[in-house]
């Protein structure tokens, strides 16, 4: 599931979509690589310390994904290539709510069911989780989380708080790694980056979490970016602002942030809107009245509060890309846009640009 990032232009000003890094354009990938067929460890794990860490992949879905997710989910963990403790699809069982109600293509949870049972028994997931909205365990897992029971479970634009959190918990392993079920995916053939971002994590305990580039990279590394950032020379980039599209994490670091800050969208009526957060946190465990704001917007402003940071590798072996029209043509394109991105293959406008270009990828699909 996705939701759309007018947050960081709240948090930090006018906002870019991150773009990235370095040097040559990676090319091929091998297609015949079946996410169904057995994952061993990359070669390139020589750390004996490594090898015994383990990694969990946690991917949430609802009805609104049905349009795209039996391409975009096969098609991620064909390019992760990673031996995950466990692959878990999170099913958001809850009535959709804010915008996710207008979103085309939603389908019956009884088709999302159909899908999920079928990428479970084709072995590119191994588990399916239902969320659990018992209120005991929604009030436990919300006091760890943000020191207060909460009754919304989803935020004002219909995008799961509570699963956000749900997805972490209720996974094995040191680390976790999620990915919304839209994103796309490009690693070249012998890298890993999610080996190189547990290493990151092993050798700076300030980065809280690690992602791959966002965008294909750029020749001279730049950032088309207005978000504040700092470049290590240790082969990645800082950031204060969290993304929760794709990061990857180590769960007990990820604690130690904890609790994060309750953020609620304005009121219309003032008087409220200057009632302190957590009188605001108590109306609304007794009425239901108040929008939660953004998950990744209060893991940002929990970042802001401590020495923590956000890592973007530098490599230019591994890039993601986020879809933002997911229309027809979007749906009708995706699977030769997924075989083009596997390839290494992008239209040159894309350079330097997260949000997929979709003219400009219908028009080179089409020249081939």
């Amino acid at each position: 599931m996705t939701e759309k990032r007018d947050s960081q232009a709240r948090l930090n000003g006018e906002w870019q979509s991150e773009s990235q890094i370095p040097s040559e354009t990676p090319t091929g990938v091998d297609f015949n690589n079946d996410c169904a067929k057995e994952v061993k460890v990359p070669d390139s794990i020589d750390d004996e310390e490594t090898k015994a860490l383990t990694c969990a992949v946690s991917i949430m879905v609802a009805r609104t994904d049905l349009p795209f997710m039996m391409e975009t989910i096969p098609h991620l963990m064909r390019m992760c290539n990673f031996p995950f403790t466990e692959r878990v699809l999170f099913i958001d069982t809850a009535p959709l709510s804010g915008e996710k109600v207008n979103r085309p293509g939603v389908g019956s949870m009884e088709q999302l069911r159909e899908n999920c049972d079928r990428l479970l028994t084709s072995g590119v997931v191994d588990k399916l989780v239902d969320m659990d909205y018992c209120a005991a365990y929604r009030d436990r897992i919300y006091r760890k989380h943000f020191g207060a029971t909460i009754r919304s479970t989803h935020n004002y634009k219909g995008y799961p708080i509570f699963g956000s959190i749900f997805s972490l918990e209720e996974v094995e392993g040191d680390y976790v790694l999620h990915f919304d079920s839209d994103m796309l995916l490009y690693q070249e053939p012998g890298y890993n980056w999610i080996l190189e971002g547990i290493k990151l994590l092993q050798k700076h305990p300030e980065v809280m979490a690690v992602r791959p580039l966002t965008g294909p990279p750029t020749p001279d590394g730049s950032l088309h970016q207005s978000i504040p950032y700092d470049r290590d020379p240790d082969g990645f980039y800082r950031f204060k602002f969290f993304s929760s599209r794709a990061f990857l994490i180590n769960r007990k670091r990820f604690d130690s942030l904890l609790p994060l800050p309750v953020m609620w969208r304005s009121y219309k009526n003032t008087i409220l809107n200057r009632l302190p957060t957590s009188v605001k946190t108590s109306l609304n465990c007794l009425t239901g009245k108040g929008l939660l704001d953004s998950w990744e917007l209060m893991v940002s402003k929990r970042l802001e509060e401590t020495v923590y940071v956000r890592g973007v590798l530098d490599s230019p072996k591994a890039w993601t890309l986020h879809p933002k029209d997911r229309g027809p043509e979007f749906i009708a394109a995706l699977p030769k846009i997924i075989e083009t991105i596997e390839a290494g293959l992008y239209p040159p406008s894309q350079i330097g640009h997260y949000d997929l270009l979709l003219p400009d990828w219908l028009e080179m699909n089409n020249r081939q």
